[in-house]
């Protein structure tokens, strides 16, 4: 089986571990470690902020960008509902109401259009997705959060290596959480980053992060056990050097695969604007004019054939049986988009006679 996705690691990873355990700093009280601070600022430096601070989740830089930033209970926070439920988690457990809003259907990313009809005076931030790797339109939504006082806090989660207008990814949010799961484009095995250029965000998070304490046994602040292992971070600054020949092979993979299904009529392919580069953490297509159970079957197939596709976000949030409560909201891009749309193989493990072959076997099923 060809995965979906596969932890590119290697022996200079292996040893970096090594050498952490051979240190015998494993981790840190207050989260600080040297293989945390180094791995900080090398990922500050990527991302052309001010302040990276690590933990150990995608999940925990969410909630601590939402908790630092000032969202409170009873705030409205906007964010699309096609997306990982990580990414309203967090708001709700900020104490927040997740307000969805429909997406564009080419980038499958959420439609700033729809973004202003949905504020209110209870409105605190924005929550732009850079699904599958593809930033969201930043410009547009930085103007409505200037224009209503809002602050964007960016899920950045898929989006290592990926630009906008020349920028990294995050570059025009308060702050850009980032993942650091196994799937990723780089990896800590599990493991979060919050990136901003706000001084006093990131004090906060960097306090929070390990239960308030700004010194050992004082906490100033309710704070969470949200550090990251010195382990992760040395895996992290491994990974990070490793990045650019990453997503070099992924983009050749992808080019290479778009170039095989051009030769449909039948599936929508993913493509970059003129202001975003892709970062290629998954080669989304769609199966135009379909229905669920035409897409699942294809998927089926694909499978049966050894190729990993996997459909995501099949369930879009505001339709999960947790969060109807926050609201019932009509969404016909999303639920459509939904249905129809399923990933392809392009990490760096996949071979070009891999590419050739995920392509073949495609057009045969699609026609």
């Amino acid at each position: 089986m060809i995965p979906i996705n596969a932890p590119q690691i290697g022996k200079e990873e292996i040893e970096a571990v090594t050498e952490v355990l051979k240190s015998g700093i494993l981790t840190h009280a207050l989260g600080a470690g040297p293989m945390v601070k180094k791995f900080e600022e090398a990922f500050a430096k990527y991302a052309e902020a001010k302040h990276a601070i690590a933990v150990n989740s995608g999940t925990a830089a969410l909630h601590l960008a939402m908790i630092g930033a000032g969202i409170k209970p009873r705030d409205e926070v906007i964010l699309p509902s096609f997306t990982f439920v990580a990414t309203a988690e967090a708001i709700i457990m900020a104490g927040a109401k997740p307000v969805f809003v429909d997406i564009d259907p080419e980038t499958y990313n959420i439609s700033p259009q729809k973004i202003e009809r949905a504020i209110t005076k209870k409105t605190k931030a924005i929550v732009p997705v850079d699904l599958y790797g593809l930033p969201a339109d930043m410009q547009p939504i930085r103007e409505i959060a200037n224009k209503h006082a809002l602050l964007i806090i960016e899920d950045a989660a898929q989006a290592h290596g990926a630009t906008y207008k020349g920028k990294p990814a995050g570059a025009f949010a308060d702050v850009a959480c980032w993942s650091l799961y196994a799937s990723k484009n780089i990896t800590t095995g599990e493991g979060g980053i919050v990136t901003t250029n706000n001084e006093e965000i990131a004090e906060k998070i960097r306090i929070m992060r390990s239960h308030g304490e700004k010194e050992k046994y004082k906490s100033t602040m309710l704070g969470y056990n949200y550090r990251m292992p010195e382990i992760e971070a040395a895996i992290g600054s491994v990974q990070l050097q490793k990045l650019p020949k990453f997503l070099a092979k992924r983009r050749q993979n992808a080019m290479r695969l778009t170039k095989k299904l051009t030769n449909t009529k039948n599936l929508q392919l993913p493509k970059e604007t003129k202001d975003c580069k892709h970062s290629w953490y998954l080669y989304t297509v769609r199966l135009k004019n379909a229905s669920e159970k035409e897409r699942n079957k294809i998927l089926e197939e694909l499978r049966r054939k050894g190729i990993g596709a996997e459909a995501y976000y099949v369930n879009p949030i505001h339709l999960m049986p947790y969060y109807i409560k926050f609201g019932k909201y009509t969404l016909p891009e999303t639920e459509k988009t939904s249905k129809q749309v399923f990933s392809l193989p392009v990490h760096p493990g996949v071979t070009a006679e891999q590419i050739n072959f995920i392509g073949d076997t495609v057009l045969h099923l699609v026609g």
